[in-house]
């Protein structure tokens, strides 16, 4: 009972006046090395989980926004390739207000894969109003023209197929002559040009109409090389097209019955001598 009552006595002395609390402190400051032994490996288990689990959330968050970004990356290659796309429209549609024809807008399907003849495929055929010798053109000038035509689809021959021939001017002078095909799609050679003729580097060379196929003032080449030798009657000449043959998808073809004139095929070997002949 004597214990009972000091124990009491303390108690109501602690509650009230706190007389327990220094040795209470001390005793919590001995007691806390003890006590953060025991929980070490408690904390210890409780963090690596935590650093475990975001590690986790980690890696899978990197892996879903690696996915996404991949998904935003071919999203943009489309965009970029669709903007591309109407910068060619755009720059066909404002070419065909500049003819003074209509025109039939066509997509290239397929190129020929023979290194002797540079010919491509079109999605237009006779039922859009496409026919043999028809004039093909892109954005920035003459591309060729039709060479055969099935129901929904044709074959042009480009400007640089060694058996074309275009019967062209220089737009400064009004100098004609024939540019003929080479077989390279960024050369023209220019025939029968005497080396006394005013021709120089820089030069456009429009289509003169000439060969009732092509009408006049389409854009054919740039004159990029002249050479005159000593004792030559003809100059070399050399012009590269100012259409993208190997680039333009979007392609116009000329319908009006200008166009139409003699429904001139590409030129053939037998006919190539005559448009290396004297220059009209």
């Amino acid at each position: 009972m004597l214990l009972a009552a000091a124990s009491i006595l303390l108690m109501t002395l602690d509650h009230r006046e706190g007389l327990v609390e220094p040795a209470r402190e001390a005793a919590s400051g001995v007691v806390y090395p003890v006590r953060a032994l025991v929980d070490a490996p408690l904390s210890l288990a409780e963090r690596l989980s935590e650093q475990l689990a975001t590690r986790g959330q980690l890696m899978e968050e990197n892996q879903a926004l690696r996915q996404q970004n991949l998904v935003y990356q071919q999203r943009l290659q489309r965009m970029a390739a669709l903007e591309r796309e109407n910068e060619r429209l755009r720059e066909l549609l404002g070419s065909s207000e500049r003819l003074d024809t209509e025109v039939i807008i066509a997509e290239l399907m397929r190129v020929e894969l023979d290194p002797h003849t540079h010919l491509v495929a079109i999605d237009r055929g006779s039922e859009a109003g496409v026919f043999p010798g028809q004039p093909v053109l892109d954005a920035s000038g003459v591309m060729g023209q039709v060479d055969t035509a099935g129901p929904r689809s044709a074959s042009v021959r480009l400007l640089s197929d060694p058996s074309h021939a275009i019967p062209v001017e220089v737009n400064r002078n009004g100098l004609r002559t024939v540019a003929l095909g080479t077989g390279a799609p960024h050369r023209l050679d220019l025939a029968n040009v005497p080396a006394n003729a005013d021709i120089r580097d820089g030069d456009l060379l429009i289509s003169s109409g000439l060969g009732d196929t092509f009408p006049r003032g389409y854009p054919v080449a740039e004159v990029v090389s002249v050479r005159a030798e000593a004792g030559e009657p003809f100059a070399r000449v050399k012009a590269e097209p100012v259409a993208d043959l190997h680039r333009s998808r979007k392609l116009m073809l000329v319908t009006g019955t200008e166009a139409k004139g003699g429904g001139e095929v590409p030129a053939t070997e037998e006919a190539r001598p005559e448009a290396e002949g004297e220059v009209p």
